[in-house]
C-alpha cells in the first residue's frame, strides 16, 4: 500500500445482519465535503455502500487488525470487541452506536455500553451527523484532545479489568430491570 492510498479514517460496523445505513449517510455527507482526497477504509458489513472510495462489507482479521495500526482515525459501532481493538492499538474511537429505535439493532446494549465508556472519556460518542463530522474534522486536523491516536496503555491488565467492570455494571443493571419491571 503506498502512502497516498493508506487510508486515514478506517470505519468498522461489525457483520451484524442489522443495517447501520444512518451512519453510511453521515459518512457520504462529511466525504463530500472534504476536499483533499483523503483515503478511508470503510468495513459497511450488511449496510447499504457508502458512495466513497475504499468500502468493502467485509474486512478479514488480520486486515482489519493491519488497518488500525497506520490509520489516523477509527470509526466504530458500539461493540465492545471493535471498540477494545481500537483501543488496543492506540486510539480514542469515533463511536455511533447502533440505535434499535432506527432497527440498527434488537436492544440497546451498544448505546447503554459506549454511553458508560464516553462517560470515562474512552470513547468519542457521536449521536448525530455534526457531531460525527466534528469529531472526524478535529482527528484529520490534529486538534489537541481529538480523538486519534493515544500513546499505548502499559498496563493492559488493568485496563481489560476495567472494561470487564463496566460490562458487569452493565448487565446487572439490565438483570434488575427485567427482574423489577413485571411488577
Amino acid at each position: 500500500m503506498t502512502e497516498a492510498s493508506t487510508p486515514s479514517v478506517l470505519v468498522v460496523v461489525g457483520t451484524d445482519v442489522h443495517r447501520f445505513d444512518r451512519l453510511m449517510g453521515w459518512l457520504e455527507q462529511w466525504h463530500t465535503t472534504r476536499r483533499d482526497g483523503l483515503a478511508m477504509l470503510i468495513q459497511h458489513g450488511s449496510s447499504r455502500r457508502p458512495e466513497i472510495p475504499g468500502a468493502t462489507a467485509f474486512l478479514a482479521h488480520e486486515a482489519l487488525a493491519e488497518a488500525m495500526t497506520r490509520v489516523r482515525a477509527v470509526v466504530s459501532h458500539g461493540g465492545p470487541a471493535t471498540i477494545t481493538e481500537a483501543r488496543r492499538n492506540g486510539h480514542t474511537p469515533i463511536v455511533v452506536a447502533r440505535d434499535p429505535a432506527h432497527g440498527e439493532h434488537v436492544d440497546d446494549h451498544q448505546m447503554l455500553f459506549a454511553g458508560r465508556l464516553a462517560g470515562y472519556g474512552l470513547i468519542r460518542l457521536c449521536a448525530s451527523a455534526t457531531e460525527l463530522h466534528t469529531a472526524l474534522d478535529e482527528a484529520m486536523s490534529g486538534v489537541p484532545g481529538a480523538p486519534a491516536r493515544i500513546p499505548a496503555q502499559t498496563d493492559r491488565s488493568a485496563a481489560v479489568r476495567r472494561v470487564g467492570r463496566i460490562v458487569d455494571d452493565l448487565l446487572a443493571v439490565r438483570h434488575q430491570g427485567r427482574r423489577g419491571g413485571g411488577r
